[in-house]
């Protein structure tokens, strides 16, 4: 089987689109690398178990779960893999990473358009990482896990998913505050006889860290997914020669329609969304500064935004642009 690139979810951000003409909405971002028998996931959005099914993605076959950044809307649907997923597994059982950012550190500033105090929720335990997440996802579960597991002797999810909080390189001076993404080189960090993952700092705050991951394949294919960024020079230089870049994408438009610029919480996401995600023009950039051979949009915010709008990455790269619906298999 030749290497592809399922798009299971499409859409971006915390909330169902849904097409004024009542056609089915995006589901939630999330796509599968897919190389020979073995698939990786990256990013968990809404629907994603069932896109998962629905794509005949065979679970025992799953090589990794690479988790971008911890947005809602990139791993709500980690907690449907993790906890629905294990009762299908058969001996021998796999064992599974889940990558994806540590623990933060610090809590983000609060924003300077704040009129009065703000406090965090949870405040002993406010920025849980990758690993911890995987633990609590599990123990939150408990119940069921130990009826199937005593009951229905189902294999233990314990001896399958292993939370992994992807390390940076010591020297790259990352601050989740101060230097979120400080210019760096692409680092190692999977490796198994069907490909290599490498990564990069991306552009997304206020989150921190905020990850783009590259897959070399062994018959010589790359994809990258951005992950949510503004432009990023990292990101440019991982995306370096690539078969295929998916790249986020927003309407800028939207940003002003949705958001009431009346309100001071308006302004807030205003400003939140200009910082953090990019233009369709920007990641067209990206994509021929890095010489990329295709590339497809998605992450698409709002999912319901006509074609016309993401085919402005046109107007700065030349190359095969897609613009993939829910579902799409792109060849590698």
């Amino acid at each position: 089987m030749e290497s592809s690139i399922i798009t299971l979810g499409t859409a971006g951000g915390p909330r169902v689109w849904t097409p004024a003409d009542g056609a089915e909405p995006r589901c939630g971002i999330a796509t599968a690398v897919v190389v020979g028998d073995r698939w990786y996931l990256v990013d968990c959005g809404q629907s994603v178990y069932r896109q998962i099914m629905k794509a005949g993605l065979n679970i025992n076959n799953l090589g990794g779960i690479f988790i971008t950044h911890l947005h809602s809307d990139h791993t709500i649907d980690l907690v449907n893999v993790l906890a629905l997923s294990f009762p299908n597994f058969t001996r021998p059982l796999p064992q599974v990473p889940v990558y994806g950012p540590g623990n933060r550190g610090a809590l983000p500033p609060v924003s300077p358009r704040a009129t009065e105090n703000v406090e965090p929720v949870f405040a002993d335990d406010p920025t849980p990482g990758m690993k911890q997440i995987v633990d609590y996802t599990l123990r939150s579960h408990a119940t069921d896990i130990n009826d199937r597991v005593l009951d229905n002797l189902r294999p233990n999810p314990l001896e399958i998913w292993r939370g992994v909080d992807i390390e940076l390189p010591e020297d790259c001076g990352f601050d989740a505050n101060d230097n979120p993404h400080p210019d760096m080189a692409p680092f190692v960090i999977h490796e198994d006889d069907w490909v290599t993952v490498t990564a990069t700092l991306v552009v997304h705050p206020p989150i921190a860290p905020s990850f783009a991951f590259r897959f070399d394949t062994r018959d010589g294919k790359s994809v990258v997914i951005s992950g949510d960024t503004r432009h990023s020079e990292n990101l440019t230089r991982l995306s370096e020669g690539s078969d295929v870049l998916l790249h986020e994408a927003i309407d800028v438009d939207w940003i002003y329609r949705f958001n009431d610029v009346n309100t001071e919480m308006g302004r807030a996401a205003i400003d939140h969304h200009k910082k953090s995600h990019t233009l369709p023009e920007d990641a067209g950039r990206v994509a021929a500064d890095a010489s990329v051979g295709t590339l497809a949009l998605h992450h698409l915010v709002p999912g319901t935004s006509p074609n016309q709008v993401w085919e402005r990455a046109t107007s700065t790269y030349s190359g095969k642009l897609l613009i993939p619906n829910d579902m799409d298999i792109i060849p590698l």
